[in-house]
Order: structure tokens, then sequence, then C-alpha cells
């Protein structure tokens, strides 16, 4: 049952053009920088470039997919209608506007401090208002989330709640804890500044507010990914889920140790002090528990869905696969790059390690193969799986899907791996131009310029996924049955409180960041002397 197909839509089809655009802008930067061009002689347009990426790929586009893919599970995993329509168009449309109020001083050269603001850089306050208004639309969308679930509570006490719902509201309260760090960034200190308000900013004091955000916030890109891991990936295989438990304890795990992890990210900086880096450092490692326990229950899934179709041996049944299925590939390509990725995320989380590779460019290969690779390939089946669902019309062009996947997962592959390596050889990120006749660096053009095909890969992939969805909206009218999720073996009778509700999970969750974040925010709080002038970019 999907009665708000237009809200839906409007937040499915706003996610993927701003995504399509933002790639474009990646690959134009990967081509910019690399032996195949010739330098732009203006680094200025460069960071404008990379701010605008950054900021559509980390705050307006998963926050859209997480928006309309959490609408579509409410009205179909509770069986209601979406209570609050009025209230989603508004968060929604103050999307819109912040996205464009944000972007608007970027384009003009007056905010490139890229979308991790960087003080005591300081930018236009027209961009920090913008990203705000993006969050305050985003929170409207966690409200509406909460309520829904209560009402479907009190109609059905005692009932188990959807897993599909359970997860979607997991993520929805993270994501609401998580952006705190950033709101209280740019509220006290950044916005003031960029106001004139005050002439100087405790640039160390805004680093550790924003780790707050920094890391937790790529488990909220990752919750949806994992929610279609969970309710989509066994049905459409035409299998089941191994465990519902083990499912629900994959996401209340992500809600209490994916928070108190991002002073890892500040390894470097002398501000904060050992002590709590390795706390954080230890709980980024606690974090893989959800994972693996993710790993192990899909593909005991897989290969449920495999020996109902006939699979014998130990390693036999997986020939029984339907690997003609999008959905079997993209599953097998996002768990590879999670792996890779999950692999390089040891490195960096790791005190000495880390010293290595920190501000390099492993560490853009590492996130984009994360972000780009494992999460963004499961968002192309969460609009593939809904979109007959939205629009009454059967996507048919399943050659066209499967290409789209392949060259997604190859374009990732060839763009992220070069960048590991020049990474590991010193290669710095961040950087606008590099001059290949340094023989200090010459060994590195090679490697670069591969990662410039794979961006260029990656572009005709997204070209194939819009020619995918244009048709599927140009197709006959057809039958295509209610939307459902993936039944577990075992269906729920009755199910613990604790994986029931959220209540112990959000307690836990503030609870640790607030002892693991407290000290060190009070101690740089109270200090008169870490403030530094604010540099003004942008013709101010």
């Amino acid at each position: 049952m999907l009665n708000s197909r237009r809200l839906i839509l409007a937040h499915f089809w706003l996610a993927f053009g701003v995504f399509g655009l933002a790639l474009l802008l990646g690959a134009w930067q990967m081509f910019v920088r690399s032996p195949l061009s010739a330098w732009i002689g203006n680094p200025e347009w460069y960071y404008r470039s990379v701010t605008a990426h950054g900021t559509v790929m980390g705050y307006v586009f998963p926050t859209l997919v997480a928006m309309a893919f959490g609408y579509a599970i409410t009205e179909s995993a509770l069986k209601q209608a979406l209570i609050g329509t009025r209230w989603a168009w508004a968060g929604f449309w103050l999307i819109v506007v912040g996205a464009v109020t944000a972007m608007v001083p970027v384009s003009l050269g007056l905010a490139s401090v890229l979308y991790t603001f960087y003080p005591p850089m300081i930018g236009n306050p027209f961009y920090y208002i913008g990203v705000v208004l993006v969050v305050v639309g985003s929170w409207i969308w966690v409200a509406l989330m909460a309520i829904n679930l209560i009402v479907w509570k009190r109609a059905n006490p005692g009932a188990p709640v959807p897993l599909a719902m359970y997860a979607n509201v997991a993520g929805s309260y993270l994501w609401a804890w998580t952006a705190v760090g950033a709101a209280l960034e740019l509220l006290l200190q950044i916005i003031p500044v960029s106001l004139e308000l005050r002439t100087t900013i405790d640039a160390g004091l805004a680093r550790v507010f924003f780790s707050w955000t920094l890391h937790a916030i790529v488990y909220f890109w990752l919750i949806p990914t994992y929610i279609a891991y969970y309710a989509i990936v066994p049905r459409a295989i035409g299998g089941r889920l191994y465990s519902d438990a083990m499912a629900r304890i994959s996401f209340v795990l992500f809600l209490v140790v994916a928070m108190p992890i991002g002073i890892h990210h500040t390894f470097a900086d002398p501000q904060v002090g050992a002590g709590f880096k390795f706390v954080h450092s230890a709980f980024t490692a606690i974090v893989a528990l959800p994972t693996l326990l993710t790993i192990f229950t899909i593909c005991a899934s897989v290969e449920i869905a495999a020996r109902l179709r006939g699979g014998r041996g130990a390693f036999g049944w997986l020939a029984a696969l339907p690997w003609t299925n999008p959905t079997m590939l993209a599953v097998t390509f996002s768990f590879i790059m999670l792996g890779f990725g999950g692999a390089g995320g040891l490195i960096n989380m790791s005190y000495q390690l880390d010293s290595s590779i920190h501000n390099t460019q492993w560490i853009t290969g590492h996130f984009h193969l994360i972000f780009g690779g494992a999460i963004v390939i499961m968002y192309f089946v969460i609009a593939y799986d809904l979109w007959p669902h939205l629009t009454g019309r059967p996507l048919a062009s399943l050659s066209l899907m499967r290409a789209q996947l392949w060259l997604w997962f190859i374009g990732m592959i060839v763009t992220t791996f070069p960048w590991h390596y020049v990474g590991i050889l010193g290669m710095p990120r961040r950087m606008a131009f590099y001059d290949y006749s340094n023989p200090a660096i010459a060994d590195e053009a090679i490697p670069v310029v591969m990662s410039a095909f794979g961006g260029f890969i990656l572009v005709l992939s997204a070209v194939l996924f819009f020619v995918v969805l244009v048709r599927g909206h140009r197709s006959p009218l057809g039958e295509v049955g209610e939307y459902r999720f993936s039944v577990a073996v075992h269906p729920p009778v009755r199910v613990p409180v604790a994986l029931n509700s959220h209540a112990l999970w959000i307690v836990l969750m503030i609870g640790l960041t607030i002892t693991n974040y407290g000290f060190p925010i009070f101690q740089l709080a109270a200090r008169h002397d870490t403030s530094v002038p604010a540099v003004y970019v942008g013709g101010q």
C-alpha cells in the first residue's frame, strides 16, 4: 500500500537528479587533476566543485534517499497511510530551499570551504544557513517516522514491529543525534563568525563538534543499504531471511556504537588528548560487529535461496543462485566493495598506521569505496525495486540494469584502487594541481589516469541508470502487486521488548556520546586562549 507515491517519487527524483550533477563534478575533478588535462589555471574553480560535490553527496543525496525509502517503508510495512503528509512535503521543500541557498554562494566562489567546513576558513553565511535548512527538513522526517510508529504500536499492542520499520526508525534516530554535532558547530561557532558577529573561532573545538557528525553520518548513509540487504535481497532472489533477531541486533548496535567514534578523525589534532583518541579508536573497531553480523546473516539468507532453487553441496549451491537477477549482482558487488573498504578502514582507525596515510588520497579512496561503492549501488537496487510500485509500470530493462550495475562496480574499483595506491606513496588529497613532471610524483601519473577513466565509467553507469528509470515511466501500465518485504525463516511471533523498541538503545547512544565527547568539548570550551582569527574566503 503506497498512498504517497508522488511524495516518494519527488524525493527520489530530486535525490538522483542532484546525484547526477554531483557525479559529473566529481568526474571533472578527476580529469583536471590528472595528466590528461592541462592545468585549469585557477584553483578556485576546483574547490568550488569539490565543495558542491561533497555537500550534495554528503548531505542532500543520501538524506533524500533515506527519507523516500522511509516513507515507502512506513506505508508498506505498517500497512497504514502515512500520517503527516503535509509535514512531509514541508520537509521536502525545506531541503529544496536549503540546497539552493547553499549552492548559490558555492557557485559564486563565496563558500569554497568543502563540505567539512574546515574552520578557521569561513564562507558566506548563506552556505551554512542552507545546510541547516537541509538538516531541519530531514528532522521533520525523523519526527514523522517516530509518530507513525507510535500510532501503529498503539493500534497493535504487543505485536512485533516489522523489521524494515524497526530499522528505518533506528536510522532516523541515529541521524537526528549525529547531526547535532555539526549543528552545534554551525550555530555556536561558524555562523556567528560568518555573520561577522565575531572575528575569531576555536578551530579545534569546531573540529571536535564536527567529528561528532563526521563518522556516524556514514552509518546513516549505510542504514538504507542495510535495510535493503535484510528486507529486499532475500525476497528478490526467492529466499527467506535467515534471522529476524540478528537483523534487529545489527541495527541497534549501530545506534549504540556508531556515535562515540568520530575523534579518530582528529588523530593529528594536538587539541585532543591521546586517551580519548584511543577510546574512540577502540569503539571504531567495535562498530565492525553489526557489519560482521550482517555479512553472516545475508550470506546465510542467500544460501537458503540457492538451496530452495535446488543448490547442493558445500559450494555447489553458488551455481544455483539467480546471477541474472540485478539484485543478486548488486548485493555481491556491494559486499565486495564493503570488504575492501572496511579493510582500509582498519588502517584509518589505527593510531599508528593512520599517520602513514593521513590526509592522502588513501582516505579519498576509502570513503568513496564505502559510500560511492557499497552504499550507492544498493540505492540503485532500492530504486529498481520500488519503481514499479511507484509508477504502476513494470521495469522490463533487466539487461540494462545488469549492465549499469556491472559498470558501476568496475568504475568504482578502477577509480578507488589507484587512489589507495597513490595514497600509500604519499599523494596528498584536496589538491587542485599535481606537477607530474616532478620526478618525486611522476610514478603516480598512470594510477591517476586510471582513476580518471574510472570516473568516466561511473558517469556512463549513471546515464544507464537514468535511462532505466525514464523507460520505466514510459512503459505500459501493468500489474505490479503489493509491495512487500522479506519474510524470515521463522517469522517472529513475539519479540523481546529491547528488540521491539528503541528507548534503551537511545539512552545508551546518548550516554556513550556524552561520555566520549563531554570532557574534550568542555575542556576546549572552557579555554579562552585557543581561538584564532577567521580566514574569510571568496571576496569578503
